[in-house]
């Protein structure tokens, strides 16, 4: 990043209901149940990319359009502006 400010808005953006194994995918949920976990929050998504040194952003203020009530929402670089990836186990975001 070289000091500069990142332009998130073009990052993926990755609403913890995308991964919460108690909704059907009707609710949100965008992979399969067996590989997503119990009500996850922002910030421990947030440390799964830390661990996995992909750069996130979480952004608390925003909230899921189906369910308000959840706040928080990550944002997530998955490649470089080359389309290099960060992470060449980390392919998509669904993985």
């Amino acid at each position: 990043m070289d000091g500069d400010v990142p332009n998130i808005k073009k990052w993926n953006s990755l609403f913890p209901v995308y991964k919460n194994s108690k909704k059907m995918i009707a609710e949100g949920r965008r992979i399969n149940a067996s590989k997503a976990c119990e009500n996850p929050t922002c910030a421990e998504i947030g440390d799964c990319y830390s661990h996995l040194k992909i750069p996130f952003a979480i952004e608390i203020d925003k909230a899921y359009p189906r369910d308000f009530m959840q706040r928080g929402r990550v944002r997530v670089s998955l490649k470089r502006e080359y389309g290099i990836l960060y992470n060449s186990a980390i392919s998509s975001s669904k993985e």
